[in-house]
């Protein structure tokens, strides 16, 4: 299990052009034949176990489109909040007895920086559920769509690493998709609300920002656990100002967000541990379609082609910027592999 959650952050920093997960030449050479063992064990079956995983993750994007519905169907009646703290609590439930049977939670060497962590992550949590609670599904999912950008802008400005000018191209291109969705001035009005999905985008960068650094200190397992049990006390913490019960169908769907959450990590983890992360990862982008097709057939939600258009950019900013990050992080392995 511990391997299991190491491939998946592995290959989600991956996807998002994120360069925390290998730190030095040790980790990259032990990885390089773990993946040189896999390949060459089960090259017969590389196409078929491709298949599977595609099919795993296009199920993980339908099931994580239903995070947006179960917000908006408890929206008016739940607090964000409560939501937040529930989908937590619930998530950590199902994932208590890995927690239990193999992570060492005393031996990292953190204790403010993953509050911190937790609290960046709880907001961007809120501020996302907000934007679905209030604005067209489908804009907030596409604005959100963001964060790998803001990731990369973060990691030059914050972190001081050297941007190439595909990603510079991206992350302007990635801005043009907002303002195309926003509106700002449009016939249509502009949205307010949908500026809770771009701070949701935002925090969550500065999350995968702050945990690129911790990671050169700590394991992943200890880094995942204790962010989720930090979410959770933090998460009760905020939530008792607006403390109302929720009804048993209400507790009924929180539940379920919960689960939902830890089950789709699950499979995409094993998705991930399956094929190559850059086959896998453009496929989270079929939430977008997905979310709307929910929203039109439960809320009677029509998307504007301004959506449309924008949601194109900003996918294809995304793609651009971030592949252009992990381009240079492959050619940086690469010299330093020379170098040795």
């Amino acid at each position: 299990m511990r391997l299991a959650f190491r491939l998946f952050l592995t290959s989600t920093a991956e996807r998002f052009g994120d360069r925390y997960a290998i730190t030095d030449s040790t980790h990259r050479a032990s990885l390089s034949r773990l993946h040189g063992l896999c390949v060459s064990s089960c090259n017969p079956m590389k196409a078929n176990r491709t298949g599977l995983a595609i099919a795993i993750m296009i199920l993980a994007a339908c099931l994580n489109s239903l995070d947006a519905v179960i917000v908006r169907l408890l929206s008016g009646e739940v607090h964000p909040l409560l939501i937040g703290f529930f989908r937590s609590f619930f998530g950590l439930v199902a994932v208590t007895p890995w927690i239990i049977g193999g992570v060492n939670l005393a031996a990292s060497p953190f204790r403010l920086l993953h509050a911190v962590r937790a609290g960046l992550k709880l907001a961007a949590l809120v501020c996302l559920f907000i934007a679905f609670a209030h604005a067209p599904l489908a804009d907030a999912t596409a604005i959100n769509f963001t964060m790998p950008i803001f990731l990369v802008l973060g990691a030059w400005l914050v972190l001081g690493e050297k941007v190439g000018n595909a990603s510079i191209v991206g992350v302007v291109a990635g801005f043009i998709g907002v303002m195309i969705i926003i509106r700002p001035g449009g016939s249509q009005g502009f949205d307010p609300w949908l500026l809770f999905a771009l701070g949701g985008a935002v925090l969550t960068a500065a999350s995968q920002l702050l945990l690129r650094r911790m990671a050169l200190r700590d394991t992943t397992d200890r880094l995942v656990a204790w962010n989720l049990i930090s979410i959770v006390l933090l998460g009760f913490v905020v939530m008792l100002p607006v403390w109302s019960m929720p009804t048993w169908p209400q507790l009924g769907l929180l539940a379920l967000q919960g689960a939902l959450g830890a089950f789709n990590m699950t499979i995409i983890t094993r998705a991930f541990s399956m094929a190559d992360a850059s086959v896998l990862a453009p496929l989270d982008f079929l939430r977008l379609p997905v979310v709307a097709l929910m929203a039109f057939l439960i809320f009677a939600e029509v998307p504007a082609m301004q959506t449309w258009i924008g949601a194109a950019v900003i996918i294809g900013a995304t793609i651009v910027a971030t592949g252009g990050a992990a381009r240079r992080k492959k050619r940086h392995a690469r010299d330093v592999d020379r170098a040795e």
